[in-house]
């Protein structure tokens, strides 16, 4: 095994859970080089994996949107990059026409995909001479991992090694002089948002254990919603408007982050920090993050988890202690 293409396009917290793949077949085959085709919107993403030699994208997703000339270009463009090299198996781990056609064009022996029942889109099935197993009853982002060593023969016995490197430049924020929370209150679907409320009232727990608060936002209506949360948080802070790379940066250096179900509460476990992610009107077991003391999904995915979940779940990831290192009494929500 030489080369391996991993075909994973959108969107940015499924990216991020599905890196790693490549140190799982790096570990099983030793030298290989690993390449990934993804949308170029999630790309500096995938760069961050140490382990990835070539990212190739295109602006697909924007062309959807806005069918434009240049961007069409650019993806005709990237098809002779996708065909630079003969792979011995191309990983087809998303399972949607656009993932099938760039696994199609691709020069690859094998090219391997979901059964016909685990497809997103039904019609991607003609790209693949390859099948990986039924999908395994576990969380989506370890079935990938499952699958892909399926069809590359081997098996899954470690935890999940990310490999993200973040780069560290002049446009990152000054380090915050003091411990940080950072809280991703926006998603992308307005079922998915936990009340303002319910934010207000953390907010004021996690400040009382002698967090500060940081809003990061990225459009009109989630700095709106940031300015809701922070009148009700004496003393928190709205920050400006932050690059990908940025909120990357600011999430190395916090102390805790709590946001819903949306990509950068998946990138803030991908980088080891104490995470929260809170689910509303998605599944939990399916989607959320796990590991042990350090990131907890809350909420069943059909009511709205109450603030003392969420508090119970702050003591299990951050726990408060004392300059001596005993552990301060449990938080209590503020009213």
């Amino acid at each position: 095994m030489k080369r391996v293409l991993i075909v994973k396009v959108t969107s940015l917290g499924d990216v991020v859970e599905a890196l790693p793949v490549v140190a799982d077949v790096q570990r099983a085959y030793p030298g290989v080089i690993v390449d990934w085709a993804v949308d170029d919107a999630f790309a500096e993403i995938v760069a961050w994996n140490a382990g990835v030699d070539r990212v190739l994208c295109a602006p697909l997703r924007r062309f959807k949107k806005a069918r434009r000339w240049s961007d069409f270009k650019s993806i005709w463009q990237s098809i002779s990059e996708l065909r630079a090299h003969r792979y011995d198996a191309v990983i087809d781990i998303h399972g949607v026409y656009k993932s099938a056609i760039i696994a199609f064009l691709a020069r690859g022996r094998r090219r391997f995909g979901y059964l016909a029942q685990d497809l997103g889109e039904r019609g991607a099935a003609f790209a693949y001479n390859g099948r990986f197993g039924p999908r395994p009853k576990c969380d989506a982002w370890l079935g990938m991992r499952i699958s892909t060593g399926e069809a590359l023969g081997y098996t899954i016995d470690t935890p999940p090694d990310f490999q993200m490197r973040i780069p560290r430049d002049g446009n990152a924020l000054p380090a915050p002089d003091a411990p940080t929370a950072l809280i991703f209150h926006a998603t992308s679907k307005e079922e998915k948002k936990w009340p303002v409320e319910h934010w207000g009232e953390l907010c004021r727990a996690l400040i009382a254990r002698g967090l500060r608060i940081e809003l990061p936002w990225g459009s009109d209506a989630e700095h709106a919603t940031a300015r809701e949360i922070a009148a009700l948080v004496p003393g928190a802070t709205i920050l400006p408007r932050l690059t990908v790379t940025q909120v990357a940066q600011r999430i190395e250096d916090s102390a805790l982050v709590v946001g819903t179900d949306t990509g950068f509460v998946h990138l803030a476990h991908a980088l080891l920090k104490p995470t929260i992610m809170i689910f509303v009107a998605t599944n939990a077991e399916h989607l959320g993050v796990r590991a042990p003391n350090r990131s907890i999904s809350i909420g069943d995915g059909h009511h709205v988890p109450p603030v003392s979940v969420a508090i119970d779940a702050v003591d299990r990831v951050y726990p408060a202690r004392d300059a001596d290192g005993t552990p301060k009494a449990p938080l209590v929500s503020s009213v």
